[in-house]
């Protein structure tokens, strides 16, 4: 569904009750893509809220499905533009609404950026929005910031993987099935942004562990297919030490 036709932002589910939206972007060498996802539940959740300037269209988009004031969550895997430039806006404009993010992040930024507390959560902590769970789980520097953490939601098998497998382009496909790894390789050829931590490797089999089916990009198509695979095969490409080793 096309929710903006000027800026071309459209609304996607891709699993049941979690909607992709898209809104493509002209960017220094090329075409671009940022995405937010929404979890409609007895308590909605927003995953990342796009940079401050796009508040109105994600939020037009938000209304498709359901109120943006009944928003009780809006969480995020660190703090980047793209990832929380809007928070403040959608806080106002959601009186009921938390910022959600790890404990480091709270603690180094997001009690003093945001307008109201932070529910920070603990690594391995569920978030209960009513059907859906969220598990965190902290992943510092993979692919960057300290503070960075994905959010699997448990009955869906769908993780929030934030800035994993960034692929460039305008996004159009909402959900495929086809490669993505490899375009997303291609994207970082040009722009490394990944901090190649010591501990990369331990990390990435831990999100591979949790069994992934579909894979919530900030960047490009959701994918849906053996997501454990798909991790184990990313940390190959990019040279992470064998586990037992990393360990």
């Amino acid at each position: 569904m096309i929710t903006n036709a000027t800026s071309g932002t459209n609304l996607h589910e891709i699993a049941p009750g979690i909607y992709r939206i898209n809104t493509p972007a002209e960017i220094p060498g090329g075409s671009f893509n940022f995405n937010q996802y929404l979890i409609a539940d007895e308590a909605p959740l927003l995953f990342h809220t796009g940079p401050r300037g796009m508040f109105p269209l994600v939020a037009e988009a938000i209304g498709k499905v359901l109120p943006v004031a009944s928003l009780r969550y809006v969480a995020f895997s660190h703090v980047e533009a793209d990832e929380c430039g809007a928070l403040n806006l959608f806080l106002a404009a959601a009186p009921a609404a938390v910022p959600v993010c790890s404990q480091v992040a709270a603690m180094v930024s997001v009690n003093d950026l945001a307008d109201r507390p932070a529910r920070a959560l603990a690594d391995g902590e569920v978030l209960v929005l009513g059907k859906h769970s969220l598990r965190w789980l902290d992943a510092p520097h993979v692919p960057h910031g300290w503070e960075n953490g994905f959010m699997m939601e448990t009955t869906t098998r769908t993780l929030l993987c934030g800035d994993l497998f960034t692929q460039g382009g305008k996004g159009e496909v909402a959900v495929t099935e086809s490669d993505i790894l490899a375009p997303s390789e291609g994207f970082r050829a040009a722009m490394d942004y990944y901090a190649h931590a010591p501990h990369t490797a331990v990390v990435l089999e831990r999100i591979a562990r949790e069994h992934p089916q579909t894979l919530a990009c900030m960047h490009g198509s959701a994918w849906r297919g053996d997501g454990a695979g798909l991790i184990r095969a990313l940390a190959t490409r990019l040279g992470a030490r064998p586990l037992a080793a990393a360990a």
